[in-house]
């Protein structure tokens, strides 16, 4: 995946298309529901889809998941830890159109 910095503006063109996925608070009753997520699970950071991309789960530890999201945001992050319901699983109905 490569990104393309505009001079203009100077920002760089995501490889996914990310304002598909709907912004989803932590607080909202929808990330607050019980999730159960695995390992290589595909997720994205519900608040803010653009910050940090789409993401893979790594691990599980209590309350928080280790995501590896590849630099694929606009803030380039490539591994995080989260709280459970900070994170939302991509929907398959989603996958196809990103």
């Amino acid at each position: 995946m490569k990104y393309v910095v505009h001079d203009i503006v100077g920002k760089k063109t995501l490889p996914y298309r990310l304002e598909l996925l709907p912004v989803i608070p932590a607080f909202h009753r929808r990330a607050r529901q019980r999730k159960d997520f695995s390992r290589g699970q595909l997720v994205y950071y519900g608040p803010q889809p653009l910050y940090y991309g789409i993401g893979e789960v790594k691990r599980v530890v209590g309350p928080y998941v280790a995501v590896d999201f590849r630099g694929t945001g606009e803030f380039g992050i490539h591994e995080d830890v989260f709280e459970r319901q900070y994170l939302i699983p991509i929907p398959q109905s989603k996958l196809t159109l990103l």
